[in-house]
């Protein structure tokens, strides 16, 4: 970033920077935004958009510098982030414009250790761990953001991953001297500087959270292997896995996909146990005739077992998790391929 365009970033207003990140987002993201505002604030930056449109790329530049710095030093904010803001920029900007940004703005230090493999792909993730001792690389996949932590998990031997995903679910508090290890290991890798402190890393909904984002197959074969070992912990991991309720927020397209591969049978059953608002959401993804259907036989069937609900709810599931592996919907909280 030269000076001039640094210069001309500061002589900006804010409701001008407002306006350009308003149209590096993109008209989707932006149309958001508008919505949550006042009459008088859209009319406000709806002109500062048409002022700032021919603006350098410098300058943008600048102003995402800037809007990020604000965004890092928000505490609630800061874990996961990376992954986050890379795949924002990606969007935005493109991959080449997204890189040339995050080359400037990747952090250099940090609490927790190894935040900055956040901003890394998983491919040289793995390539960095793939010879480290397992209870290393278990601390690394766990302090990352989830679905880059599942990405790395799938690129890394699959002999090896069963048992990343068993230290991760019995991991804890982890104490600074074994932060300072770990980081000692990195250091290796690449220059580092961090704050260190006690923190929260892995547990069992961490290790749930990263298999979510793993395609059925591949949990499946990790969680058997698991359950040789530790039939408790492995039972504690699939409490955690991505339930019936989740659905509950994913968008009506997907879910339409999801009802039409289910049963009449499957379905009544499930939603007999549902929560209510999660229950009506469903049924509004299919016609009002098969609504009116559906809510008459559970009526008509009386109490059921427990048992047979869940099991029908895994049914679901497991139709939900499939379509979301063939990339056909995206689930909200799982992994799956982007719709366009």
């Amino acid at each position: 970033m030269t000076a001039g365009a640094s210069g001309a970033a500061a002589s900006l207003s804010p409701v001008q920077k407002a306006a350009i990140l308003m149209m590096v987002f993109g008209e989707e993201t932006a149309a958001q935004i508008l919505r949550a505002l006042s009459p008088a604030e859209v009319q406000t930056l709806g002109e500062a958009m048409y002022a700032v449109q021919g603006v350098d790329h410098d300058t943008v530049d600048a102003v995402l510098n800037e809007f990020l710095g604000i965004v890092s030093n928000q505490t609630g904010l800061g874990v996961g982030a990376g992954g986050y803001v890379r795949e924002v920029l990606d969007q935005a900007l493109g991959a080449h414009k997204a890189h040339s940004v995050l080359s400037r703005i990747v952090p250099t230090n940090s609490e927790r250790p190894i935040e900055i493999l956040d901003w890394m792909d998983p491919s040289a993730v793995a390539e960095l761990i793939t010879d480290e001792h397992p209870q290393i690389t278990a601390l690394v996949i766990a302090s990352l953001d989830y679905a880059q932590g599942a990405e790395v998990l799938k690129l890394l031997p699959p002999e090896v991953q069963p048992e990343i995903i068993r230290r991760i679910a019995t991991l804890n508090t982890v104490q600074p001297d074994a932060l300072r290890d770990l980081e000692a290991v990195m250091r290796a890798k690449f220059k580092a500087n961090t704050t260190l402190r006690a923190s929260q890393i892995g547990g069992v909904k961490a290790a749930a959270r990263i298999m979510n984002f793993t395609r059925q197959d591949m949990e499946e074969r990790i969680m058997k292997d698991l359950r040789k070992d530790d039939k408790s912990l492995t039972d504690d991991i699939s409490d955690n896995l991505f339930v019936f309720d989740y659905l509950i927020k994913s968008d009506e397209r997907a879910l339409q996909v999801v009802m039409r591969e289910i049963e009449s049978e499957t379905l009544v059953l499930a939603l007999k146990g549902a929560d209510p608002v999660l229950r009506d959401k469903l049924l509004a993804c299919v016609s009002q005739r098969a609504a009116a259907n559906i809510r008459d036989e559970m009526e008509a069937m009386g109490p059921v077992r427990l048992s047979q609900v869940q099991e029908a709810q895994k049914q679901v599931i497991s139709v939900a998790r499939r379509l979301s592996d063939e990339g056909k919907i995206t689930l909200a909280g799982r992994g799956g391929e982007r719709m366009v």
